[in-house]
């Protein structure tokens, strides 16, 4: 592994840098693009309490054109510590799964309905 590029760079949080959270689902396809565009970075995954936000990175400001084409062509679900988001994709299928059972709650007490008055 080429140490230039890798996750090992502490010395990029003494330089203008900014925090970027990335999903846990995104991380390897992120540090693969990072590496192959040849951008440093240093990701503190030990010392984070939770990772529930993301994984937190330091990238150099002068890279943040270039991490930011990386997201957006790679559809990474990212985002710097005072705007928290989620991936909305996921949250697209859950809501789909809560649909699901209230139509199937839904059908269930309907035909309950139907089948006491016909049977009564």
């Amino acid at each position: 592994m080429n140490t230039t590029l890798s996750e090992n760079n502490i010395d990029i949080k003494l330089k203008e840098h900014y925090k970027l959270y990335v999903l846990l689902k995104d991380k390897i396809i992120f540090e693969s693009e990072l590496q192959n565009s040849g951008i440093k970075y240093y990701v503190d995954i030990n010392e984070q309490p939770s990772i529930d936000g993301g994984i937190r990175y330091f990238l150099l400001d002068t890279d943040v054109k270039n991490v930011d084409r990386i997201i957006i062509e790679n559809g990474i679900v990212a985002n710097t510590e005072s705007n928290l988001i989620s991936d909305f994709r996921d949250e697209k299928k859950i809501m789909k799964l809560y649909v699901s059972i209230a139509g199937a709650v839904i059908g269930i007490i309907i035909l309950i309905v139907v089948f006491e008055k016909i049977i009564g």
